[in-house]
């Protein structure tokens, strides 16, 4: 193994997935700087969502390393991994993934429950950041009596709220109209910038890379642009061949 660079908080080297015998990552290598916001952009099935789940230990990959912090997460045990995702990072994924049973407010909480946090502090930053994204009303409502827009709010929340060293979102304005879409995505990276919290962001659309403060691209696995590349310079090379 080599070790990563000294400024990458995530870094990832050669990674390579199948799903079932077909391709998903190619050899992609990228580093994430402290406090970055970096999209991944590129077409629906370019492997998008698989390199996210590569990074943050949902998925190990075939071959290749991953690293946060300088600690291989390629090589933790799947415990290890899960207590990282827990402890370390947040998800937001196209659809809320809420718990039914919860309120809105629980709903934010619960990593901060899940890590121990006082009830009574986890509530607070729950409530804090449910203002924050202009769903404080809905509290006490569970997801059903929510609509799209505000449950994908709560599940942005849910997120900030713990907290997290690296944020990973994958599309997550896909089922959004494109005005609620923006709004979130601006409480979202101006609350990331002002928390110093690192974001992987995951879109097939150029409109919401041009927001990160740099882009990779990818086609059919690969990255198909330059390392270096800042804000969404090169982000029509998706159409290239590889």
């Amino acid at each position: 193994m080599v070790a990563p660079p000294d400024n990458d908080v995530l870094w990832a080297r050669s990674l390579h997935h199948a799903h079932d015998g077909s391709p998903a990552l190619s050899g992609v290598s990228l580093g994430v700087h402290e406090g970055e916001i970096l999209a991944v952009h590129g077409p629906r099935g370019c492997g998008k969502t698989t390199l996210l789940h590569c990074l943050n230990g949902q998925t190990v990959p075939q071959e290749g390393e991953v690293w946060f912090d300088s600690v291989p997460v390629h090589t933790m045990s799947p415990l290890r991994r899960e207590r990282l995702r827990l402890d370390r990072f947040a998800w937001i994924g196209p659809e809320p993934a809420l718990v039914p049973e919860l309120t809105a407010w629980e709903n934010t909480a619960l990593p901060l429950l899940l890590r121990g946090t006082p009830r009574r502090a986890a509530k607070t930053a729950a409530l804090e950041w449910l203002e924050r994204l202009d769903v404080g009303a809905c509290a006490k409502r569970r997801p059903r009596a929510l609509l799209q827009s505000q449950r994908q709010r709560v599940a942005v929340a849910r997120a900030l709220a713990a907290e997290p060293a690296v944020l990973f979102a994958d599309e997550p304005t896909a089922a959004l109209h494109s005005a609620e879409g923006a709004q979130v995505l601006r409480t979202l990276t101006a609350a990331a910038r002002s928390h110093r919290i690192t974001v992987v962001l995951a879109t097939h659309d150029a409109d919401v890379a041009a927001l990160a403060d740099r882009t990779v691209a990818l086609f059919d696995g690969r990255r198909v642009n330059s390392p270096d590349t800042p804000g969404v310079e090169g982000r029509d090379t998706c159409s290239l061949s590889v």
